[in-house]
Protein backbone atom coordinates (compact mmCIF):
# COMPACT_ATOMS: atom_id res chain seq x y z
CA UNK A 1 0.00 0.00 0.00
CA UNK A 2 1.65 3.56 -1.15
CA UNK A 3 0.37 6.56 1.07
CA UNK A 4 0.47 9.68 -1.41
CA UNK A 5 1.27 12.41 0.42
CA UNK A 6 1.11 16.11 0.24
CA UNK A 7 3.51 18.53 2.70
CA UNK A 8 2.13 22.12 2.80
CA UNK A 9 3.79 24.67 4.74
CA UNK A 10 5.01 28.10 4.09
CA UNK A 11 8.81 27.42 4.84
CA UNK A 12 10.96 25.84 2.13
CA UNK A 13 13.25 24.23 4.62
CA UNK A 14 10.54 22.65 6.67
CA UNK A 15 9.28 21.20 3.48
CA UNK A 16 12.60 19.89 2.93
CA UNK A 17 13.99 18.91 5.87
CA UNK A 18 10.54 16.91 6.21
CA UNK A 19 10.94 15.32 3.09
CA UNK A 20 14.27 13.93 3.40
CA UNK A 21 12.93 12.25 6.97
CA UNK A 22 10.06 10.68 4.81
CA UNK A 23 12.50 9.37 2.38
CA UNK A 24 13.37 6.56 4.70
CA UNK A 25 9.52 5.29 4.70
CA UNK A 26 9.55 3.24 1.19
CA UNK A 27 5.30 3.21 1.49
CA UNK A 28 5.37 6.71 1.78
CA UNK A 29 4.95 8.58 -2.33
CA UNK A 30 5.46 12.64 -1.27
CA UNK A 31 3.15 13.32 -5.12
CA UNK A 32 3.51 17.45 -4.44
CA UNK A 33 4.13 20.28 -2.13
CA UNK A 34 2.35 23.48 -1.71
CA UNK A 35 3.73 26.47 0.32
CA UNK A 36 -0.22 28.33 1.51
CA UNK A 37 -3.55 27.31 2.49
CA UNK A 38 -5.01 28.23 -1.12
CA UNK A 39 -2.86 26.25 -2.75
CA UNK A 40 -3.17 23.02 -0.71
CA UNK A 41 -6.90 23.40 -0.96
CA UNK A 42 -6.84 23.17 -5.18
CA UNK A 43 -3.91 20.11 -4.67
CA UNK A 44 -5.98 18.58 -2.51
CA UNK A 45 -9.43 18.21 -4.36
CA UNK A 46 -7.18 17.20 -7.71
CA UNK A 47 -4.79 14.81 -6.44
CA UNK A 48 -7.08 13.30 -3.78
CA UNK A 49 -3.94 12.28 -1.51
CA UNK A 50 -4.22 9.86 1.43
CA UNK A 51 -2.27 11.66 3.51
CA UNK A 52 -1.37 15.58 4.02
CA UNK A 53 1.39 17.15 6.67
CA UNK A 54 -0.08 20.74 7.31
CA UNK A 55 1.47 23.33 8.70
CA UNK A 56 -0.80 25.29 10.87
CA UNK A 57 0.56 28.70 10.87
CA UNK A 58 0.23 30.22 7.35
CA UNK A 59 -0.40 33.51 5.56
CA UNK A 60 -3.68 33.57 4.30
CA UNK A 61 -5.52 30.45 4.71
CA UNK A 62 -4.43 28.57 7.97
CA UNK A 63 -4.03 25.01 8.60
CA UNK A 64 -7.13 24.46 9.67
CA UNK A 65 -9.18 26.35 7.43
CA UNK A 66 -7.49 23.91 4.62
CA UNK A 67 -9.00 21.40 6.62
CA UNK A 68 -12.55 22.85 6.61
CA UNK A 69 -12.33 23.73 2.71
CA UNK A 70 -12.13 20.13 1.72
CA UNK A 71 -14.69 18.91 4.06
CA UNK A 72 -16.78 18.98 0.70
CA UNK A 73 -14.84 15.77 -0.77
CA UNK A 74 -13.83 12.90 1.00
CA UNK A 75 -10.73 13.97 2.78
CA UNK A 76 -7.31 13.09 3.03
CA UNK A 77 -5.82 11.64 6.93
CA UNK A 78 -4.14 15.14 8.59
CA UNK A 79 -1.06 15.25 10.61
CA UNK A 80 -0.28 18.85 11.61
CA UNK A 81 3.09 20.14 11.74
CA UNK A 82 3.81 23.32 13.83
CA UNK A 83 6.33 25.04 16.00
CA UNK A 84 3.32 26.00 18.30
CA UNK A 85 1.94 23.82 21.16
CA UNK A 86 -1.05 25.81 21.71
CA UNK A 87 -2.81 24.34 18.83
CA UNK A 88 -2.66 20.75 19.58
CA UNK A 89 -6.39 20.53 21.52
CA UNK A 90 -7.17 22.14 17.89
CA UNK A 91 -5.47 20.05 16.20
CA UNK A 92 -7.56 16.50 17.40
CA UNK A 93 -10.68 18.10 17.49
CA UNK A 94 -9.85 18.69 13.91
CA UNK A 95 -9.51 14.49 13.84
CA UNK A 96 -6.19 14.80 12.58
CA UNK A 97 -3.69 11.33 12.85
CA UNK A 98 -1.47 13.11 15.17
CA UNK A 99 0.15 16.96 16.29
CA UNK A 100 4.25 17.04 15.58
CA UNK A 101 6.19 20.11 16.86
CA UNK A 102 9.15 21.14 14.25
CA UNK A 103 11.46 19.90 13.91
CA UNK A 104 10.11 16.57 13.53
CA UNK A 105 11.97 13.75 15.16
CA UNK A 106 12.54 10.53 14.05
CA UNK A 107 10.90 8.07 16.41
CA UNK A 108 7.99 10.28 16.59
CA UNK A 109 7.31 10.29 12.54
CA UNK A 110 7.65 6.60 12.14
CA UNK A 111 4.88 6.14 15.44
CA UNK A 112 2.86 8.60 13.22
CA UNK A 113 2.72 6.78 10.00
CA UNK A 114 2.33 3.50 11.76
CA UNK A 115 -1.12 5.75 13.02
CA UNK A 116 -1.82 6.25 9.37
CA UNK A 117 -1.44 2.76 8.26
CA UNK A 118 -3.80 2.01 10.34
CA UNK A 119 -6.14 4.45 9.85
CA UNK A 120 -6.36 3.71 6.49
CA UNK A 121 -6.30 0.13 6.29
CA UNK A 122 -9.65 0.81 8.70
CA UNK A 123 -10.55 3.46 5.92
CA UNK A 124 -9.84 1.34 2.87
CA UNK A 125 -11.82 -1.79 4.67
CA UNK A 126 -15.34 0.39 5.28
CA UNK A 127 -14.98 1.26 1.90
CA UNK A 128 -14.44 -2.67 0.80
CA UNK A 129 -17.48 -3.08 3.01
CA UNK A 130 -19.29 -1.14 0.63
CA UNK A 131 -18.80 -2.07 -2.23
CA UNK A 132 -19.49 -5.38 -1.61
CA UNK A 133 -23.08 -4.44 -0.14
CA UNK A 134 -23.25 -2.62 -3.97
CA UNK A 135 -22.83 -5.66 -5.66
CA UNK A 136 -24.70 -8.20 -3.36
CA UNK A 137 -27.77 -5.67 -4.40
CA UNK A 138 -27.17 -6.15 -7.82
CA UNK A 139 -26.20 -10.12 -7.97
CA UNK A 140 -28.20 -11.30 -4.87
CA UNK A 141 -30.55 -8.68 -3.53
CA UNK A 142 -31.94 -11.19 -0.32
CA UNK A 143 -28.46 -11.33 0.58
CA UNK A 144 -27.89 -7.56 1.01
CA UNK A 145 -29.39 -8.07 4.72
CA UNK A 146 -27.36 -10.61 5.79
CA UNK A 147 -24.38 -7.81 5.39
CA UNK A 148 -24.29 -5.80 8.92
CA UNK A 149 -23.72 -1.98 9.55
CA UNK A 150 -19.67 -1.95 10.76
CA UNK A 151 -20.80 -1.01 14.66
CA UNK A 152 -23.27 -4.04 14.64
CA UNK A 153 -20.29 -6.50 13.05
CA UNK A 154 -17.98 -5.20 15.51
CA UNK A 155 -19.64 -7.13 18.64
CA UNK A 156 -21.50 -9.81 16.44
CA UNK A 157 -18.62 -12.38 14.83
CA UNK A 158 -15.92 -14.31 16.53
CA UNK A 159 -12.16 -12.34 17.18
CA UNK A 160 -11.25 -15.93 18.32
CA UNK A 161 -12.07 -19.49 17.49
CA UNK A 162 -11.32 -22.35 19.87
CA UNK A 163 -10.75 -25.73 17.73
CA UNK A 164 -9.99 -29.46 19.61
CA UNK A 165 -7.20 -30.87 17.54
CA UNK A 166 -5.34 -34.10 17.71
CA UNK A 167 -5.88 -33.77 21.97
CA UNK A 168 -5.24 -30.50 22.75
CA UNK A 169 -7.52 -26.64 21.88
CA UNK A 170 -6.31 -24.37 19.74
CA UNK A 171 -7.43 -20.53 20.37
CA UNK A 172 -6.96 -19.12 16.48
CA UNK A 173 -7.34 -15.44 15.89
CA UNK A 174 -10.01 -15.23 13.38
CA UNK A 175 -7.93 -12.82 11.32
CA UNK A 176 -4.65 -15.18 11.08
CA UNK A 177 -7.43 -17.55 8.88
CA UNK A 178 -6.83 -17.78 5.46
CA UNK A 179 -9.06 -20.01 4.44
CA UNK A 180 -11.30 -22.96 5.53
CA UNK A 181 -12.62 -25.89 3.33
CA UNK A 182 -15.38 -28.21 4.04
CA UNK A 183 -15.29 -31.80 4.84
CA UNK A 184 -18.48 -33.63 5.45
CA UNK A 185 -18.99 -32.14 9.16
CA UNK A 186 -15.31 -31.20 9.55
CA UNK A 187 -13.59 -27.95 8.76
CA UNK A 188 -9.70 -27.59 7.54
CA UNK A 189 -8.70 -24.01 9.46
CA UNK A 190 -5.91 -22.98 7.06
CA UNK A 191 -3.55 -20.20 8.30
CA UNK A 192 0.07 -19.26 7.54
CA UNK A 193 1.70 -21.27 9.69
CA UNK A 194 -0.78 -24.07 10.93
CA UNK A 195 -3.52 -26.40 9.59
CA UNK A 196 -6.28 -27.45 12.43
CA UNK A 197 -9.49 -29.39 11.82
CA UNK A 198 -12.67 -28.74 13.29
CA UNK A 199 -16.03 -30.64 13.81
CA UNK A 200 -18.75 -28.30 12.25
CA UNK A 201 -20.66 -27.44 9.73
CA UNK A 202 -19.67 -25.14 6.85
CA UNK A 203 -23.26 -23.13 7.63
CA UNK A 204 -22.26 -22.98 11.25
CA UNK A 205 -19.20 -22.10 10.57
CA UNK A 206 -20.50 -19.19 8.06
CA UNK A 207 -22.78 -17.49 11.01
CA UNK A 208 -19.41 -17.20 13.60
CA UNK A 209 -17.39 -14.70 10.86
CA UNK A 210 -17.76 -11.49 9.04
CA UNK A 211 -19.26 -12.36 6.03
CA UNK A 212 -17.34 -8.27 4.91
CA UNK A 213 -14.16 -10.56 5.43
CA UNK A 214 -14.91 -14.14 4.84
CA UNK A 215 -16.65 -15.14 1.90
CA UNK A 216 -18.06 -18.08 0.38
CA UNK A 217 -16.24 -18.97 -3.03
CA UNK A 218 -17.24 -22.40 -3.46
CA UNK A 219 -19.73 -25.16 -1.66
CA UNK A 220 -16.58 -26.49 -0.69
CA UNK A 221 -14.35 -23.02 0.68
CA UNK A 222 -14.92 -20.12 2.80
CA UNK A 223 -11.80 -17.06 1.69
CA UNK A 224 -9.92 -14.09 3.92
CA UNK A 225 -11.10 -11.76 1.48
CA UNK A 226 -8.23 -9.70 3.54
CA UNK A 227 -5.38 -12.23 2.17
CA UNK A 228 -6.17 -11.96 -1.36
CA UNK A 229 -3.54 -10.91 -3.73
CA UNK A 230 -4.65 -11.52 -7.31
CA UNK A 231 -7.83 -13.12 -9.28
CA UNK A 232 -7.15 -15.27 -12.09
CA UNK A 233 -9.12 -16.29 -14.95
CA UNK A 234 -10.21 -19.89 -15.81
CA UNK A 235 -12.20 -21.28 -18.06
CA UNK A 236 -15.96 -21.83 -18.14
CA UNK A 237 -16.26 -18.88 -16.27
CA UNK A 238 -14.72 -19.61 -12.52
CA UNK A 239 -11.76 -18.21 -11.73
CA UNK A 240 -9.25 -18.64 -9.28
CA UNK A 241 -8.46 -16.65 -5.90
CA UNK A 242 -4.50 -16.59 -5.39
CA UNK A 243 -3.89 -15.45 -2.03
CA UNK A 244 -1.03 -14.08 0.27
CA UNK A 245 0.50 -17.47 1.38
CA UNK A 246 0.72 -18.23 -2.60
CA UNK A 247 -2.25 -21.06 -2.13
CA UNK A 248 -4.78 -21.35 -4.90
CA UNK A 249 -8.62 -21.75 -4.33
CA UNK A 250 -11.05 -21.77 -7.10
CA UNK A 251 -14.14 -19.69 -7.57
CA UNK A 252 -17.03 -21.52 -8.34
CA UNK A 253 -19.09 -19.89 -11.65
CA UNK A 254 -22.25 -18.99 -9.13
CA UNK A 255 -20.17 -16.69 -6.51
CA UNK A 256 -17.39 -15.49 -9.33
CA UNK A 257 -19.50 -12.34 -9.98
CA UNK A 258 -19.73 -11.28 -6.30
CA UNK A 259 -16.15 -12.65 -5.46
CA UNK A 260 -14.05 -11.30 -8.18
CA UNK A 261 -15.60 -7.93 -8.68
CA UNK A 262 -15.41 -7.37 -4.90
CA UNK A 263 -11.71 -7.87 -4.96
CA UNK A 264 -10.85 -5.88 -7.83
Amino acid sequence: MTIRTILVDDEKLATQGLMLRLEKFPDVEVIDTCSNGREAIRKIKTEKPDLVFLDIQMPGFDGFSVVKGVMEIEPPLFVFVTAYQEHAVRAFEANAVNYLMKPVEEDKLADTLERVRVRLAEKRSAEEAEKLKTVLAEVAPDAVEAVPDEGEAAGRYEKLINIKDRGQIFRVDVDSIERIEAAGDYMCIYTADNSLILRETMKDLERRLDPRVFQRVHRSWIVNLNQVRQVKPHTNGECFLVLDSGADVKVSRSYRDVVARFVH
